[in-house]
């Protein structure tokens, strides 16, 4: 009998929604989530880490952007019958740190964060489970100009990764407008699901366009599957009105502001929305940010039942093309808004908060989609193992380069010279060095520079003109690699 038929091996596989990492992309990741922290502790926030589990009934009914509160979390019973979920935010778990070391901390508290968060959600293009978020919030200050240095954070640190300015924009708006809207048009601030409706309506603008968003407002949508969706059933009037809400955007913050007031009425609610962006638009200013770079669009909705004021997204407007070549508007990289009642779970009372998010993972994704030519990954330096018995003479070329700050490395394989060539290109070595005993004899090395030589072979047809030309191949003294390895680098 043939043991091995009895053996059940696993597939080797990913579970859905996670990736694995290697080389020059999760280098790319380290680099710039530094860049970010850089840009937020530049503007005096305070880096902070909390660890990836908290108790679930720490991180409460505020998934952004969830119907299911309390769904969309990883989680286990631990030993002592409580259960932990793994973070699906780093604000949750900010909101907790606030609340348990209150008493202790400067008020406001400037806190920056980075770190992996998990939401247990159904995977897709662009949607992972696991993802990779850079925060900034300002906890104990009310003031809108908390908000506008906020806005100024996220737009810091997005222009600290590389992206031009003029590449992105951040879309401002404050929740009390629509309120304010809304008891305008006189639907009852206790009517929960018509209020819902017709904020979830206003934020598929974009996706559905005035008609689409109309008939939310009104009796309901079918949509290309046939599937139905009760709308908020407005008369045509207060539709009208929503819709000429959401066309206030102009081309300067006042001109918006202006044509704002003219749309949602004289309510207290809506008029506080007001003078809380013309606050954020003067600061804004002082912060050296234009129209250009922040702008107000009332169509922002954002976290529904998350945020109580200002709320704002970064859209990347870089050119993005997708794997079959066609361009793609790729969207929000960054949100954020004022959420003044997260900590008041734990302290039953109101702690004013406002904060920003960026989507590193996402970020990454545009950054990649927007490359039109995508940089080559360079590896280190390999030197060949010519002799078994010169292993060490190796491993000491090998401490010379990196003692010289290049990254180098000894082929560690049993292969020969082919295999080991073959290698070299597969780690997309920049150069090779070949010892072998007559070299060693002369006390000499050879340099093989494999990136210029794939260069000049596309310049070369002959292949005996080859062999005898050795082309981006040079000899140097032994005493000199590392001096030779840093200039070929640097002419590179």
């Amino acid at each position: 009998m043939d043991d091995k038929k009895d053996i059940i091996r696993p597939i080797a596989r990913n579970p859905r929604g996670f990736s694995d990492f290697r080389g020059a992309g999760l280098l790319h990741r380290h680099e710039v989530v530094s860049k970010i922290l850089g840009a937020y502790q530049k503007s005096g926030f305070e880096y902070l880490e909390t660890p990836a589990f908290e108790y679930a009934d720490c991180l409460g009914k505020f998934l952004p952007d969830s119907d299911r509160p309390n769904e969309g979390v990883f989680a286990l019973l631990d030993d002592d019958e409580q259960w932990m979920a793994l973070r699906y935010d780093l604000t949750a778990p900010l909101a907790r740190f606030v609340a348990q070391n209150f008493d202790a901390l400067p008020k406001p508290f400037r806190r920056c964060a980075a770190g992996p968060v998990w939401r247990n959600e159904k995977p897709g293009p662009g949607r992972f489970r696991e993802f990779w978020q850079c925060d900034a919030d300002i906890i104990g200050s009310p003031r809108p100009e908390a908000d506008a240095e906020i806005i100024a954070t996220l737009s810091n640190g997005l222009a600290a990764t590389g992206i031009d300015k003029s590449k992105f924009v951040v879309k401002v708006s404050n929740r009390k407008l629509l309120d304010g809207l809304l008891g305008d048009i006189g639907v009852d601030p206790a009517d929960t699901f018509k209020k819902l409706t017709i904020l979830r309506a206003v934020d598929k603008l974009d996706r559905l366009g005035e008609e689409g968003v109309a008939l939310l407002l009104g009796a309901g949508r079918k949509d290309a599957s046939g599937d139905f969706t009760k709308g908020a059933g407005l008369d045509e009037k207060s539709i009208a009105k929503v819709i000429a809400f959401t066309q206030t955007k102009r081309e300067t913050r006042q001109a918006s502001l202006d044509a704002l007031s003219n749309v949602i009425g004289n309510t207290e609610i809506g008029n506080e929305g007001l003078e809380e962006l013309s606050k954020i638009s003067l600061t804004l200013a002082a912060l050296g940010l234009d129209e250009a770079s922040a702008e107000f669009d009332p169509a922002i909705v954002r976290g529904l039942e998350y945020y109580t004021g200002t709320v704002f997204e970064a859209e990347f407007l870089g050119e993005t093309i997708d794997e079959k070549g066609n361009p793609v508007r790729f969207g929000s990289v960054g949100s954020g808004g004022r959420y003044d009642d997260l900590v008041m779970r734990f302290k039953g009372e109101r702690v004013p908060a406002t904060g920003c998010s960026i989507g590193v993972s996402r970020l990454l994704a545009a950054l990649s989609l927007s490359e039109s030519e995508k940089p080559a990954e360079t590896g280190p330096v390999v030197i060949l193992a010519m002799d078994n018995d010169q292993i060490a003479g190796y491993f000491q070329m090998a401490q010379e380069l990196r003692n010289a700050g290049i990254s180098a490395e000894v082929y560690l394989g049993t292969s020969g010279m082919k295999a080991q060539m073959k290698y070299a290109d597969r780690r997309n070595a920049p150069l090779v060095i070949m010892e072998g005993s007559n070299e060693r004899a002369e006390g000499i090395v050879t340099i093989k520079d494999l990136a210029l030589g794939a260069k000049l072979a596309t310049q070369i047809s002959d292949n005996e003109e080859w062999r005898k030309g050795r082309p981006a191949q040079s000899v140097v003294n032994r005493s000199d690699l590392a001096a030779e390895v840093k200039k070929l680098l640097s002419d590179d």
